[in-house]
């Protein structure tokens, strides 16, 4: 399959907050299922803290890497959101007030009845060119400057921009998957199956113990872009799984006897 049907992406998750344990991150697998099935592949998550230069030096090493970076977290109203200083920094162009996010916020905040304080206008700072993407549930937008798209950290808030970034994305051949169940642990399957991955690296061969009891077992799930390249390699992992079958009984036979 060529190269042109395959569609890259890295996340770049932002605050010191992920980073000391006293907020679970909740983004990177919805943002991992959401391009899954859009057809785009993540390939690099990074968690880097509220520091500029961290943010600065992620970031362009992800956006030169891949089609898409996706960040999270780091644009609220406090001190230590400072990713729009960040993005802008990397981008080499001045942060500044928007002014139609100014006039959506402002609007937003009178319509409540609650004043738009200083805080509150550092949500509408993007760098100079952004485009908006739209917050559906608090109203302040995160922005869009290259290939990248900076959403805000709350899921409810992330989930919602991200359902408006995804149908404006280039994507490509989606990846699909079957699940085998096998009896027998990694221990044992391990040198078979790297063989078979080996033989069909067009696919991705992914091995998940589970332990029930006194017993390991493994699930075994193979993708790729091709179903009857999954399909074909599938088959080869049921016919290893015999194999197996096999000379574990032949071996009970023999001590039997």
């Amino acid at each position: 399959m060529s190269n042109e049907t395959i569609v890259t992406a890295a996340m770049l998750a932002i605050g010191d907050e992920l980073l000391s344990g006293r907020t679970k991150d909740k983004n990177i697998g919805h943002l991992a299922d959401v391009l899954l099935l859009a057809g785009i592949d993540l390939k690099e998550v990074r968690i880097v803290a509220d520091d500029e230069d961290a943010i600065v030096s992620a970031l362009n090493a992800l956006r030169g890497q891949y089609d898409y970076v996706f960040t999270s977290g780091g644009i609220g109203p406090t001190h230590d959101d400072i990713t729009a200083d960040a993005i802008a920094k990397a981008f080499g162009v001045p942060c500044e007030h928007d002014a139609e996010a100014m006039r959506i916020m402002g609007e937003m905040y009178a319509r409540r009845e609650m004043e738009f304080t200083e805080a509150r206008q550092r949500m509408a700072r993007m760098p100079v060119g952004s485009k908006h993407i739209a917050n559906p549930v608090s109203t302040a937008p995160g922005f869009n400057i290259g290939n990248v798209y900076v959403m805000a950290g709350v899921p409810q808030v992330f989930q919602a921009m991200l359902d408006n970034v995804i149908p404006t994305l280039r994507t490509g051949a989606r990846i699909l998957s079957t699940a085998i169940s096998c009896p027998y642990g990694e221990g044992e399957i391990g040198t078979p199956l790297g063989l078979i991955q080996k033989a069909h690296p067009d696919t991705s061969i992914g091995s998940y113990p589970r332990y029930v009891g006194q017993f390991f077992s493994t699930e075994i799930v193979v993708r790729g872009r091709s179903a009857e390249l999954v399909e074909n390699v599938a088959a080869e992992v049921r016919a290893m799984i015999e194999t197996i079958r096999q000379s574990k009984a032949k071996e009970n036979q023999s001590a039997e006897a």
